[in-house]
């Protein structure tokens, strides 16, 4: 029986990998580590640099000189002017659909206490299973111990098939736990010290592949359900459930940061887009073809200007699509919880 590997890392030097219960295949780690763990303000401001640079370096290749073309249109507000309404316009409708989905945290008291029990009931469950007399308050502590339970039933696993008589049941069962084991330090070491509001939580939560787990757990009940002894056949099933518990705290997790995400979008980008608006106005009231004469480092001082004025235009756009990068690319690799595999690159090998 063949046990795919769940180990998120990847031997790849340009960076992280990822492993995701969907699909389990491993990305290019610089693609990951792109769309995913670097700074989205960082990540803007690259991005913004690049096009600065390309709008520099474009005024240098023999093109029709920038100061006769503003001189032609007779301003240059038929380069900003559509700015104004764009930014005003798509800054209001992602305001608005953060409130939308603020809004669903609204309700009454039945709601919110009903709310409250069910989050109660789920901590008392975990608790019990993991053997725990008091689960940790953080996301990142909570899955640490939830990924160290399933560890911890695993080895109990291990234990309890060590002398059986099948030597199939307990190669299958050294490389299942093995494969849990490796996984599990690779996700505790993400998640030790995480904390809420950083993506490093979810980071280290989307590298367990719980779903390929419970499949190969539930492989091993089929397939050996002659050669498991009851208390190995008991072990099984605590794995199981654990890992069935990771599911759901991941995905209100996931939606929390979602939540606090879009909240920080929204508040950074209304400063980016009045400062966007700010810089618009004074461009398109005091620039002309007759502003900022002269040349510096080879390049016209109204191509400087203008760079600059279209790179602060484009800001709220760019800073949208950078923080709507991450979160559709966490929603895409996450999108079926439970024991389903989107993709086929997982189960290519079946187990038998």
């Amino acid at each position: 029986m063949h046990i795919a590997s769940s180990d998120a890392t990847d031997e790849a030097s340009d960076g992280p990998s990822i492993t995701d219960e969907n699909g389990g295949d491993r990305l290019g780690g610089f693609r990951m580590w792109l769309l995913l763990r670097v700074n989205r303000l960082a990540l803007t401001g690259a991005i913004l640099a690049l096009i600065f640079v390309i709008l520099i370096g474009a005024g240098q290749l023999g093109f029709a000189p920038h100061r006769w073309i503003v001189d032609t249109q007779g301003s240059i507000a038929f380069i900003f002017s559509s700015f104004i309404g764009a930014i005003i316009t798509g800054t209001s409708i992602v305001v608005t659909i953060n409130q939308l989905v603020l809004s669903q945290e609204l309700g009454a008291i039945g709601s919110q206490r009903s709310r409250m029990e069910e989050a109660t009931t789920f901590r008392e469950d975990t608790e019990d299973t993991i053997s725990e007399d008091i689960s940790p308050p953080e996301p990142g502590a909570f899955l640490y111990e939830l990924v160290d339970g399933v560890q911890e039933r695993a080895g109990e696993l291990e234990s309890a098939v060590s002398e059986s008589r099948d030597e199939e049941l307990r190669s299958t069962v050294d490389e299942y736990t093995d494969d849990i084991r490796q996984n599990a330090e690779t996700v505790k070491d993400d998640l030790e010290d995480a904390q809420f509001g950083t993506f490093e939580v979810l980071w280290g939560a989307l590298q367990y592949n719980y779903s390929r787990k419970i499949y190969d757990a539930r492989s091993i009940q089929v397939d050996h359900a002659d050669s498991l002894s009851d208390e190995a056949e008991e072990n099984l099933e605590d794995v199981i459930a654990t890992l069935r518990l990771f599911a759901p705290a991941r995905e209100h997790f996931k939606t929390l940061y979602f939540q606090w995400e879009l909240i920080n979008l929204s508040r950074v980008l209304l400063y980016v887009a009045i400062s966007a608006l700010t810089v618009m106005g004074v461009l398109l009231m005091y620039v002309d073809a007759s502003s900022f004469p002269g040349v510096t480092l080879g390049v016209d001082n109204l191509v400087w200007v203008s760079s600059v004025g279209f790179v602060v235009g484009l800001s709220p756009f760019v800073l949208f699509t950078t923080y709507i990068l991450r979160i559709v690319t966490v929603a895409k690799r996450t999108l079926a919880m439970g024991p389903f595999i989107l993709r086929e690159s997982e189960r290519d090998e079946d187990l038998g």
